[in-house]
């Protein structure tokens, strides 16, 4: 993935996606939580989709933003499709672009359901799941785009988290009176934090086999609750070292402390 040359002359778009991938791929130390929270949940989708989907298969990247996905599986000789509902940001992918196949469709991907059924042997929606008014009927429309046999990997913030003070999806037998305000891009515009119950629970809905589910990133490392200070002066091996001690917690313990979950499906 190549890192464009800055230029005074480029579109704000291409300015405001270069600060988030100074954080996300570059190094920047600006916001090291964020950054570190980006690295955990990154490198685990990436293997998950090359251990788990078919070599040299179809991969759909849903809001794919920055390509920070879709350009490496690429790499990896998947044959991905970048999806946004910004088409405009596919001009900034590009600018990264190295070698792979990769194809640029804007759009909301509920409009492609009938011309990508069962189309794809693995799909990737990263931090997307949330924002929808529906995450049901989202992760149902994945499942009709993806193969048999193939793989859906969902990461979404955990909703058990310790700070976490949004509803449960459950909680609302009514979710369309979020219509108005999803696919916002930020994480002020989360709608709903779901847990690991009703992120299985969908899945057995859409006729999906959870196969994997994982939390990440405690809030040492994901720099919560002031200790964000502290990520500049500690070591980056031993953040990591803590992380992984964190993960051998107790279940009840974790379910609390993580800010972070990877849920993969199996469609049969």
């Amino acid at each position: 993935m190549l890192r464009p040359t800055y230029s005074p002359d480029w579109p704000d778009l291409w300015k405001r996606a270069l600060v988030f991938d100074e954080h996300e791929l570059w190094g920047s130390r600006e916001n090291l939580g964020y950054s570190y929270h980006y690295q955990n949940r990154r490198e685990p989708v990436l293997n998950a989709v090359e251990a788990l989907a078919r070599k040299g298969g179809t991969v759909l990247d849903v809001a794919a933003a920055n390509g920070n996905f879709s350009l490496p599986l690429a790499e990896k000789g998947f044959r991905v499709t970048w999806n946004d509902i910004r088409p405009e940001l596919a001009t900034w992918v590009q600018q990264k672009y190295e070698y792979g196949e990769i194809e640029y469709v804007g759009g909301n991907v509920f409009d492609f359901v009938d011309t990508w059924r069962g189309r794809f042997d693995a799909v990737v929606a990263t931090e997307v799941i949330e924002h929808v008014a529906h995450p049901d009927q989202f992760l149902a429309t994945l499942a009709e785009v993806t193969a048999p046999g193939g793989v859906i990997v969902i990461t979404t913030p955990n909703g058990k988290y310790f700070r976490n003070h949004l509803p449960k999806f459950s909680e609302y037998p009514d979710p369309s009176v979020f219509e108005s305000v999803q696919f916002g891009p930020d994480s002020g515009d989360h709608i709903f934090l779901l847990h690991r119950e009703e992120l299985e629970d969908m899945g057995r809905k859409a006729g999906l086999k959870v196969e994997r589910y994982e939390l990440h990133t405690n809030p040492l490392t994901a720099g919560h609750v002031k200790l964000g200070y502290l990520l500049p002066v500690l070591p980056k091996s031993l953040v990591w070292s803590l992380e992984k001690w964190s993960r051998r917690l107790p279940a009840a313990v974790a379910d609390k402390i993580f800010t972070g979950s990877m849920t993969i499906y199996r469609k049969p």
